[in-house]
């Protein structure tokens, strides 16, 4: 397999490689995903991922924020709650499907990584 040296690759190739890295910078939360997985069920109010997630109502703001901010989901109002779901619920869907085939391919490598694994350190 032929490889291209990294500055040989164009500027639209670039672009994409970094759009796709932020997407998959905002699923690599653990509370994003979570919510992302909550949302796949249907739409949640804040208050309602907040029950489900235990955590406070702000920082599931932010990452509810977050994944608007990345087009993963959507808001809409409905009295003075924010009613988010999914913007893209079947590429979404297909998505997380992929993540696990892959996980299930590699098993404890990807926990176990020593850089971005449970044990590595920030």
């Amino acid at each position: 397999m032929l490889e291209t040296p990294v500055d040989e690759v164009v500027a639209p190739e670039v672009g994409a490689l970094t759009a796709a890295a932020c997407l998959f910078h905002g699923f690599s939360d653990r509370s994003r995903l979570t919510i992302v997985q909550h949302l796949a069920l249907g739409e949640h109010r804040v208050v309602d991922l907040t029950t489900h997630l235990g955590l406070a109502q702000s920082t599931v703001s932010k990452h509810c924020a977050c994944l608007l901010d990345c087009g993963v989901v959507k808001v809409r109002t409905q009295g003075r709650s924010s009613v988010y779901s999914l913007a893209h619920p079947e590429a979404t869907l297909d998505l997380l499907a992929a993540a696990e085939k892959l996980l299930g391919l590699t098993g404890d490598a990807v926990v176990l990584c020593p850089r971005y694994g449970e044990g590595a350190t920030p």
